[in-house]
């Protein structure tokens, strides 16, 4: 199975000023993901929809899979849904499988990559389509001051309680036939989870973010 990724950018960032440009760890962010789809012989195609010529004409520069599909006026600004710009883009392809992802997702590997991808291949006769999750096993509560996940009279190991399970944006994968189904939505009617490691799953979206995955990219990069 071969899939087309769909790596949607801005050119705009509201809350870290050009952050898809910016230089993380001496490259523009988006290249750190855009290399890892690069790099996986699972993906044919990679599919950027932008409303910025600077991302597109860096983009064709420095990666061979990628075309450019050029965002309509009417699917910019900060308040159009992801799904919708999905949509978009299928509608122009003639692919069955898509993987998308975010350049907001440096950390990402090629690795949990295709294991995501031959995952959600194996089994394809039961779920129509795959999401990334981080397991979390911590004390929660609601806004309220209720416990989510366990009982404070009961003070079990955090190790202990039931696991809950945070989508973490880093992958989705699904089928034409699987979006359609669902109402024109990544995630189908009948998904499987994919947990991946807490290390490869920061998404930047404060300043607060880009520092700390800049920080685990080196630690990486120096082999710690």
């Amino acid at each position: 199975m071969k899939l087309t990724a769909l790596l949607p950018m801005k050119g705009h960032s509201e809350r870290v000023p050009n952050k898809n440009m910016r230089p993380f760890a001496d490259r523009p962010l988006y290249h750190r993901v855009a290399e890892t789809l690069e790099k996986s012989t699972l993906i044919d195609s990679i599919i950027i929809n932008t409303d910025s010529k600077i991302i597109a004409a860096d983009a064709i520069m420095h990666f061979p899979k990628v075309r450019i599909h050029e965002r309509p006026a009417e699917l910019r600004g900060d308040f159009v849904a992801m799904n919708d710009i999905i949509n978009y883009d299928i509608n122009l392809l003639p692919n069955e499988y898509f993987l998308q992802t975010h350049s907001t997702n440096p950390l990402l590997t090629v690795e949990t990559v295709n294991e995501a991808i031959l995952k959600f291949e194996a089994l394809i006769s039961d779920f129509d389509s795959l999401f990334s999750v981080t397991m979390i096993q911590t004390r929660l509560y609601w806004e309220s001051g209720i416990a989510v996940n366990h009982d404070p009279s009961v003070l079990l190991r955090t190790q202990d309680l039931p696991p809950i399970f945070e989508e973490n944006s880093n992958i989705y994968i699904f089928s034409r036939k699987a979006f359609i189904e669902a109402g024109n939505k990544r995630i189908g009617l009948n998904p499987q989870m994919f947990v991946m490691n807490k290390l490869e799953t920061v998404d930047i979206d404060e300043e607060e973010d880009f520092i700390f995955a800049e920080a685990l990219f080196q630690l990486r990069k120096n082999g710690k």
